[in-house]
Formats: structure tokens, C-alpha cells, sequence
């Protein structure tokens, strides 16, 4: 059940994302969702279950994209990996620790996307650190409020049964 609802997640914000970036205007904040999944799934789900969903996600985006196929799904799967290491060895339960993994986790994300894309002698990037700084932020931001969402969700599930109950009484 865990597995089908990490590929749904994934599957979501892939459409979500690609449905999206037609509306958004070049220059503002990018904020990658599929990162944003790999990254919450890895803090919740552990090392590998991040690494085997940033290897799904990132290279089934490099299938969509014009890209070259495997980088970005490389830079998924290390983030991925580190994520749940992450998750694992430190408690990572409030905002602000959970939006530095997230800007950390985007910015080593860039980091391996743009380094193997130059490397290659495949692309350049011109000053990338104002896009990267954006990406990073806004993905922090959008992660940290996924997590109060889904940690909230339960709860008010609950509180309408109970109240739901109360009124039958």
C-alpha cells in the first residue's frame, strides 16, 4: 500500500508540475514538486525508499523533458538517499529544520544537475546561483506546508468523526 501511494504521489506532482509550467511566467520562483515528493517521502520512508522514489521520479521527468535521460534521475537518487539518511539520524519534526533539509536537499539537487550537465561540456549555466536560491527557497516553503498539511489531515478526520458522532447522540 505504501509503494502505491508513493508512486501516486510521484504521479501527481508530475502532472501537477508539467499542467503548471505552461502558466508560469519565466523568471519567477520555480518550485520543482517532484523534488519537493522525493525529498518528503525520503524524510518519512528512510534511505531507500527515498533512493528507489528519486530514482522513479527523476527519471521518468528526464523522460518528459528535453534533457539528457539519467542526469536529473542521478541528482534525485543521491538527494533521495541523503534525504532518508537525514530523516533518519536526526529528528527532522519542525518547520525549520525541515526547510533547511529542503533548501539543502534543492541546492545539492542543482549542484549535481548543473555540475554533470557542465561536465559534460553539454550545457552552460550562466549565474546560476539567484535561480538556484529561488528554486530552493520556494521548494523549502512548499515542503514545510506539505508537511503540516499531511500531519493535520488525520486529525481533523478525526475531530469530524468525533463531532459527527456527538451530533448523532
Amino acid at each position: 500500500m505504501k509503494t502505491a501511494g508513493v508512486i501516486l504521489a510521484i504521479t501527481l506532482a508530475l502532472a501537477l508540475q508539467t499542467t503548471l509550467a505552461r502558466f508560469v511566467i519565466r523568471g519567477t520562483v520555480a518550485v520543482d514538486l517532484v523534488l519537493v515528493v522525493v525529498i518528503y517521502v525520503a524524510l518519512t520512508s528512510g534511505p531507500v525508499t527515498g533512493l528507489l522514489s528519486g530514482t522513479l521520479a527523476g527519471l521518468v521527468q528526464d523522460a518528459l523533458s528535453s534533457g539528457v535521460i539519467g542526469i536529473g534521475g542521478l541528482a534525485k537518487t543521491i538527494v533521495g538517499f541523503l534525504a532518508g539518511i537525514i530523516g533518519t539520524q536526526f529528528i527532522v519534526a519542525q518547520p525549520l529544520p525541515r526547510f533547511v533539509v529542503f533548501f539543502g536537499a534543492t541546492v545539492l539537487h542543482a549542484l549535481v544537475f548543473i555540475g554533470l550537465y557542465v561536465l559534460l561540456d553539454l550545457r552552460q549555466f550562466p549565474s546560476p546561483v539567484p535561480a538556484v536560491t529561488g528554486q530552493a527557497v520556494g521548494n523549502a516553503i512548499v515542503g514545510v506546508i506539505a508537511f503540516q498539511l499531511v500531519e493535520l489531515l488525520p486529525g481533523a478526520v478525526e475531530r469530524r468523526r468525533a463531532a459527527r458522532s456527538r451530533i448523532r447522540r
